[in-house]
């Protein structure tokens, strides 16, 4: 058994990493510096949009964790093009390779209808991996936190030199965050014990929770209070508007807040964690008992 990991040097990937090295499996994990993490793993360099790095990256591989994705479109990098399209050209490399499992990170909310892009172009990649004739495992994460997250530690950030946190809208949607190691543990057993095969799975925390409450335990977890800069929706959208500009022309990268995050902040993103709790041991624990262990008397941890 080996398996391929796209995306594999990332938050999540880092994870699924340590998880199949603790269980004997040998991995590679294609990125575009092509680095390894230790363990049983292997660093290839390439890109899901480039064919011939995919064949090489494939050879001997017999399963595919497929993880690339972007939460804000930068220079060459839009939601379709990476969401859509790159995950076709991997199934695509994937059949040539004669790969029969595939693994594969999409998000809570993704629908065909979805008001943001994102979601939709979620949407066109779940389709792609469900008439691929592969034995596939789709999962739908909530919002993921974990040290060296994007998520808890930005807030977190925030309040070492701020005494306000902004909240688009009021922060009234209800979102289930899930710890990071639950995440990996399924994707782990997933791939090995192919389990769950021809399913779609939501992967979040037992209890919906609105970014004002979740912002509060973020505060318990740090040991202090900040006070809430409610943002009207129209200001936040046109700042966004003006930094997708911004960003991606000036400094050619992608921008810290978008439209289609404003969009997504406007409905729940709830699901239901039984089935996965039940086939792979999703861990049942509060969000509060996670924080307490992501800080760990160890500080915020920015992602890399």
């Amino acid at each position: 058994m080996k398996v391929l990991i796209t995306g594999g040097t990332g938050f999540v990937g880092r994870s699924i990493s340590r998880g199949l090295s603790e269980a004997g499996v040998p991995h590679r994990l294609l990125s575009r510096r092509g680095v390894g993490l230790g363990g049983l793993s292997e660093g290839f360099a390439g890109s899901i949009l480039d064919r011939s790095s995919l064949d090489r990256a494939l050879v001997g591989c017999d399963r595919v964790i497929h993880l690339v994705g972007i939460i804000s479109e930068a220079p060459g990098q839009t939601y379709e093009g990476v969401h859509a399209e790159g995950t076709r050209q991997v199934l695509d490399a994937a059949q040539a390779a004669a790969v029969r499992r595939w693994v594969h990170m999409s998000a809570l909310g993704t629908r065909p209808d979805a008001v943001a892009r994102y979601h939709r172009s979620k949407w066109e990649a779940e389709q792609a991996v469900r008439s691929s004739g592969l034995d596939w495992t789709v999962f739908r994460p909530s919002v993921i936190y974990g040290k060296g997250d994007g998520f808890v530690n930005l807030f977190a950030g925030i309040g070492r030199w701020s005494p306000l946190v902004p909240v688009v809208g009021g922060g009234h949607s209800r979102l289930q965050p899930v710890d990071v190691e639950s995440v990996a543990r399924c994707f782990v057993r997933a791939a090995v014990e192919s389990l769950g095969i021809g399913e779609t799975f939501d992967v979040c925390g037992p209890v919906p929770l609105t970014l004002r409450e979740i912002l509060d335990e973020i505060d318990r977890a740090m040991g202090r209070r900040r006070l809430r800069l409610v943002v009207p929706r129209p200001v936040a959208w046109g700042q966004a508007r003006f930094l997708e500009w911004l960003f991606p022309s000036v400094f050619r990268q992608a921008p810290p807040l978008n439209r289609d995050q404003i969009l997504m902040l406007d409905e729940d993103n709830v699901g239901d964690p039984l089935p996965a709790r039940r086939l792979f041991g999703l861990r049942e624990e509060s969000f509060a008992t996670g924080l307490a262990r992501m800080f760990g008397g160890s500080g915020i941890k920015r992602s890399s």
